[in-house]
């Protein structure tokens, strides 16, 4: 880090007006930032009470806290100063445009400290990651998978397999250029691809997961499907206790998807309301079908809606486009229904059906009772996940990758620099995983284990 490097500064708190607002300043102008704006640079890491002052005008912005944070131990690795000002849109306005007038000094981009903090070592790539799923996170499951992965789940893990094959290709290319030294061992191979063998079952392990890690980044997706006007949408409405979708009383009122977001017992649900399922001539309404089916074969789970005051055993069969899925028939229109004892227990014997309600969404008979059902299907489809190393499509792809290399390493017939080169490849993409790739650890490893080079 040299002193050419701009100094970044910019509003880190919520949007004005409040009560408190912090404005962060990140680089190695922080501290003549903080001379300029209040006279002085406070005692590393201890709250100063101060006037926070134009710089040309000497004119009193606010009274504010000011912290001084000095390089390397700060959030950026750079020097980096922290104002606590009262939260209202002048202060914020008259303390920026004063940073502004700073030489040196500019304002930030999007997520340009977070890039500083990863670029100086503080955060690895899949702490970057959970850092911006902890600020996105909606519900509790949500938010302590993410602090799991800010606090190094998922990096601390991928650096010890990646020190341990490092460790393996050492032995392998110990033996490749060293074999005429007297210290190095001849059969070295062998605890190489022991090793590897060892790792490649282990991060086989965490990629059978099912995914499930990375779908509570964004939900639980749960379909609301059916024939038309059989209360799908009041069926939503109730379920999101707001009016999310238009009821009406004619068919085919819904034409496109309607996406509702839940929190479940600490669990995210997305709700899909599906326009009715059924044979139309109208363009638009069959489209509206065709929608409903593809985002409804999608979902980890479909309430099939029915009317239950209709009549004949037709209404109760769920569409058999869902028949490899998990099936809900949700039973509708309790209010208006008279005893249809005969329809239900034909439906009872359909294959496709995992579970039964009967409800009223209008008036709200029996809908605790699904919440209740749909809250244990969340907590019993994300119990898994404490433990689960992949959080993203990206972790998954480098994982995979890794695997495929060691892989190949282990195929029969491999002589020993086409291992090393699996192995390399092997080390290379789990090092992508964290943004850490340094090949000077290989030659590390084999100074440190075969004293080479005495």
């Amino acid at each position: 880090m040299t002193d050419k490097r701009s100094t970044i500064f910019a509003l880190s708190s919520g949007r004005p007006p409040a009560a408190i607002a912090v404005i962060r300043v990140s680089g190695p102008r922080a501290g003549a930032a903080l001379k300029a704006l209040i006279g002085r640079v406070p005692e590393p890491r201890k709250a100063t009470l101060a006037r926070v002052r134009e710089p040309d005008s000497d004119e009193v912005i606010d009274e504010a806290l000011a912290l001084w944070f000095p390089a390397p131990h700060s959030e950026t690795g750079e020097d980096v100063a922290e104002l606590q000002l009262h939260g209202g849109h002048a202060v914020i306005t008259g303390v920026l445009d004063a940073l502004g007038k700073i030489e040196g000094c500019r304002l930030a981009e999007a997520g340009e400290f977070a890039r500083r903090a990863f670029e100086n070592g503080r955060l690895d790539l899949t702490e970057v990651e959970g850092l911006a799923d902890l600020i996105a996170a909606e519900t509790l499951s949500q938010r302590r998978q993410a602090f799991r992965q800010l606090k190094g789940l998922i990096g601390d893990r991928a650096e010890d397999w990646r020190r341990r094959l490092i460790e393996a290709l050492a032995l392998v290319e110990a033996r490749i250029d060293f074999s005429d030294e007297a210290d190095v061992p001849e059969d070295l191979i062998g605890p190489a691809l022991r090793a590897a063998r060892e790792l490649r079952d282990q991060i086989a392990a965490s990629l059978a997961d099912g995914g499930r890690a990375e779908r509570l980044r964004e939900g639980l997706v749960v379909a609301i499907a059916g024939p038309p006007n059989v209360g799908k949408s009041t069926l939503l409405n109730r379920l999101a206790r707001r009016e999310a979708a238009i009821v009406s009383p004619h068919p085919g009122t819904t034409r496109d998807v309607i996406e509702v977001h839940l929190d479940l017992g600490g669990y995210p649900v997305t709700l899909l309301d599906t326009a009715g399922i059924r044979e139309s001539d109208d363009l638009v309404e069959r489209e509206g079908v065709r929608r409903a089916r593809e985002r409804a074969e999608s979902a980890d789970l479909v309430l099939w809606v029915i009317d239950l005051s209709a009549t004949g055993p037709v209404a109760f069969q769920a569409d058999t486009a869902f028949s490899d899925m998990e099936v809900w028939r949700v039973e509708n229109k309790m209010d208006l229904a008279q005893a249809h004892s005969a329809c239900r227990n034909e439906s009872q014997s359909n294959k496709l059906v995992n579970q039964s309600f009967t409800i009223s969404a209008i008036d709200g008979r029996g809908v605790d009772g699904l919440i209740a059902a749909l809250t244990d299907y969340a907590k019993q489809y994300f119990a898994q996940t404490e433990a689960t190393v992949i959080t993203r499509a990206r972790h998954r792809q480098a994982l995979e990758q890794t695997v495929a290399a060691l892989s190949r390493a282990l195929g029969p017939g491999r002589g020993e620099e086409l291992i090393a080169e699996e192995l390399r490849s092997a080390a290379t993409m789990l090092g992508r995983l964290t943004g850490r790739v340094d090949v000077e650890d290989i030659l590390d490893a084999i100074f440190r284990d075969f004293c080479i080079g005495k």
